[in-house]
């Protein structure tokens, strides 16, 4: 009925899911049952949580008796009508079979987009499932090894620490949730009321699309965490994981094994007590444990008692028929509270790999071939401070490349100058610098990195390079996370002191001068810039051996001199590696961010060996623009379902691309074969640095003439918010005018509260209008130009060419899912773009 029948063997792709079709382009709900899989999946990408009310919609049919007509209404409401059709209809297909058979169907790296998504939608996601055929139970590690979660918890001296951990290695308590027979409340509901009554975070009886079958979910056992903000208000003051084990666990007996082994607190449902009930050895078991247990009996009443009482230590009854649901969730939060505080095991996801009765997804050959060359290539970092190995291993990206880009600058800024003993004083450096970077070789590292992606299959690759990118996480993640505490306490100290004046200080401290006072002010930030280098050293990722490789061959071609003859050899072949990455989905870093610096050499080749792979393809590029933390590349990542890097803390720097496949029936219509998307560093985001506003300035006049099309980013409504950007983009359209191209343009206003308000809107499209004008005015003044509107630059309607966009977050995070309305909006936009 899915359409899945031969996808079991031969697994669904991300490619199939994220091409830009017919029915992308198209918001239409399922007509047949054989497209609520894609529908889903689509919707999922897109960060709308309402995929999972996804059905397929029939026509409503009148079912009167042909006699009723004969009879008066009252009458007719006691009569039985008979549905011939009822024996001929399917039942409607189960929302989460839709989503369980879409998992057992997905490949290694479409089931992680697919969980990451759920999780990102505050959704659990699968912790064990058993094989439809064999039975065997199996954990998800490999497809749930990308998430991570973040949250704010207090520190023993009552200081809020705020954490991001990958969830496989975060050490929480686990309250593990199991019922014997069958009971007539809803377990998952019951579990949504502890951790977040305004979401369905497990899947009840109650959700939409929900049916009286479901063939893929008895046996499954379901995770989810409750992440603490920091605040009084919050339900637990730790991250707590909530297992689900769904269907009968008296017949789910290893599920409830390993639960019940690695719980917390063990929460069993049954309807009521009784010795002679089979399921009583269970409950016996589960009493005689260390393990608290809490047993919630659905159908007994009881109002001589509280609805929770306390039979032993640690060992609770709760009742819930006659009571309110709300007040009992209240009261149950209360008793698993109370649980852990008590002395209680920890839940490390990752430790399942331990358990004799559960096989993980990692035991495939590609996987284990590409996780054994990331070990083997990691082991050379052991032992080492993060904040040297930069230094050590990747040396081609370091001073010497920053120099080079410097001089490089420095001489493009000269132009047409008839000094030309000083250029050629700087094109010497520049000559004497690549010989630097020739001499320094291949690092171990680099050497390890490049070998395992020359001599691994295109699949194993793409295991290597996530397993890489796990490890270099892992490596980084302590010190990095020491020293991104002491940025936030420093920047938080100049940003109190940024809040006085001279006059207040004065009036403190009577011999304080105004001298002595921005000199505090200055040493602070100096204090906070080396904090920031710090932070920078210890950042390691794939983009950096990456951007090492384009360093390298660089390095080779400056020169006519062939680096074979010092046995480092040909680097030619470095260029197709990466084009391979960019074809297979992987972004692609086209501007460094530490330089602000295109590596024209490496970008040129590695577009060249695209073309000599794909042919030489129709592209449409689409860039982004906007200030730090705006929700650039969480725009485009829902718009076509990428994964572009997205962390609070860690932005985007430089400008990286990825390709977007366009399927073979929409080439003719669009006149385009991919969608080249350009996500960028926020600008305004090097505040602190001198040269801030000319990178900005760099930044966006390449990203805008690189573009078909540019979306200017703007988080917020407020006029004021915007001037920086305004100020920058108008800079960057009025160098294209100068050199006669023309790109398209897009405003995008994020975070609009309420899109419905029109006339707020109309007011706020006029003020734009009249800013761009004023802004325009003002940058003609430093192009030595004389123009008086912005649309004698380039073409501005503010009607159509002005964006809103709802909030991204439905209510306050951690906990909080997207905003379907933002998915929605966006979606809109892309229709429109493309």
């Amino acid at each position: 009925r899915l359409g899945l029948e031969n996808k079991y063997e031969d697994k669904l792709t991300k490619a199939e899911f994220l091409e830009i079709s017919g029915s992308t382009l198209q918001n239409k709900e399922p007509s047949k049952e054989n497209e609520l899989v894609h529908v889903f999946m689509k919707r999922l990408l897109t960060g709308d949580y309402t995929a999972r009310h996804v059905s397929v919609k029939t026509k409503p049919t009148d079912k009167r008796s042909q006699d009723t007509d004969q009879i008066n209404d009252f009458a007719a409401l006691f009569k039985k009508t008979e549905n011939k059709e009822c024996s001929q209809t399917q039942i409607q297909i189960h929302p989460m079979d839709v989503q369980m058979a879409l998992f057992l169907c997905a490949d290694d790296f479409l089931r992680q987009i697919m969980v990451n998504k759920l999780a990102q939608c505050q959704y659990a996601i699968p912790l064990l499932v058993p094989n439809p055929f064999s039975g065997k139970i199996e954990c998800p590690l490999w497809t749930i090894r990308q998430i991570n979660k973040n949250w704010k918890s207090s520190d023993a001296s009552g200081e809020i620490i705020s954490k991001t951990l990958p969830v496989y290695k975060a050490e929480t308590p686990m309250v593990a949730f199991f019922r014997l027979g069958s009971v007539s409340s809803s377990k998952s509901q019951l579990i949504n009321h502890l951790i977040n009554e305004k979401h369905n975070t497990f899947f009840h009886k109650h959700c939409p699309g929900s049916s009286r079958t479901r063939l893929l979910m008895d046996g499954v056992v379901e995770i989810a965490w409750y992440c603490p903000s920091g605040k009084s208000s919050d339900h637990f003051s730790e991250c707590v994981a909530f297992c689900n084990l769904h269907g009968d666990s008296s017949i789910a007996v290893t599920q409830r094994e390993i639960l019940t082994t690695m719980a917390s607190v063990n929460v069993i449902l049954l309807p009521k007590l009784d010795e002679e009930d089979h399921n009583m050895g269970v409950v016996q078991e589960c009493c005689n444990s260390q393990t608290p247990l809490i047993v919630v009996l659905t159908d007994e009443e009881n109002d001589n008692e509280d609805a929770v009482c306390e039979i032993n230590k640690g060992k609770y009854r709760v009742t819930l028929k006659g009571r309110n649901q709300s007040d009992v969730s209240v009261l149950l939060r209360d008793v698993i509270k109370n649980c852990l505080l008590q002395k209680h095991t920890s839940f490390i996801l990752e430790n399942m790999t331990k358990n004799s009765k559960v096989s993980v997804d990692e035991s495939n050959e590609s996987c284990k071939r590409g996780k054994e060359a990331a070990q083997k290539m990691m082991c050379l970092l052991d032992g080492k401070d993060p904040l040297i190995v930069k230094e050590k291993y990747l040396p081609c990206q370091g001073k010497l490349w920053h120099d080079w880009c410097q001089k490089s600058k420095e001489l493009q800024r000269l132009g047409n100058t008839v000094d030309n003993e000083l250029v050629q004083g700087k094109a010497h450096k520049m000559k004497e610098l690549r010989w630097k970077q020739q001499e320094l070789r291949f690092s171990g590292l680099i050497s390890f990195f490049v070998a395992s992606l020359n001599l691994l299959s295109v699949h194993d690759r793409i295991y290597f390079l996530q397993w890489t990118g796990i490890y270099l996480d892992e490596f980084k993640s302590t010190k990095h996370f020491d020293i991104h505490q002491e940025y936030d306490k420093k920047l938080n100290e100049v940003l109190a002191l940024n809040g006085k004046n001279y006059k207040s200080e004065e009036t403190e401290h009577k011999k304080l001068n105004l001298e002595k006072f921005q000199n505090k002010k200055k040493a602070k930030k100096t204090n906070i810039e080396k904090i920031s280098n710090k932070q920078n050293a210890a950042h390691l990722g794939l983009e950096h051996l990456l951007r090492e490789m384009g360093q390298i061959y660089e390095a080779s071609v400056s020169e006519e001199k062939n680096m074979t003859g010092k046995g480092i050899g040909n680097f030619s072949y470095l260029p197709e590696l990466a084009a391979e990455l960019l074809i297979s989905g992987h972004p692609v870093e086209l501007m460094d961010g530490d330089t602000a610096y295109v590596p024209l050499t490496w970008v040129s080749a590695l577009l060249d060996e695209v073309i000599r792979k794909l042919g030489d393809k129709k592209v449409f590029v689409l860039s982004v623009l906007g200030i730090q933390s705006s929700g650039k590349s969480t725009m485009l990542n829902a718009m076509f379902g990428l994964e572009f890097a997205v962390s609070a803390g860690r932005c985007t720097r430089g400008a990286f691309i990825q390709l977007v496949q366009v399927s073979e029936d929409k080439k003719k219509d669009l006149k385009f074969d991919y969608i080249l998307v350009v996500d960028t560093g926020g600008l305004r985001s090097s505040e602190l640095s001198g040269n801030a506003i000319h990178q900005d300035n760099e930044l966006s006049t390449f990203v805008v003439g690189l573009a078909n099309m540019t979306l200017i980013n703007i988080n917020g409504e407020n006029l004021t918010e915007m001037q920086d950007t305004l100020q920058i983009v108008v800079h960057a359209f009025l160098r294209m005018k100068q050199v006669r191209v023309k790109p398209s343009w897009m405003f995008v206003h994020q975070n609009v509260s309420d899109i419905a308000a029109r006339e707020k809107i109309r007011d706020g499209r006029r003020h734009l209008q009249e800013t761009l004008d004023t802004r325009i005015k003002l940058a003609t003044k430093d192009e030595d130009c004389s123009i008086e509107n912005f649309t004698d630059v380039i073409a501005f309607d503010v009607e159509n060419d002005v964006k809103y966009v709802a909030q991204l977050w439905e209510g306050s995070p951690p906990m909080a899912p997207p905003n379907p309305h933002y998915s929605e909006n966006i979606q809109e936009l892309k229709r429109e773009i493309i």
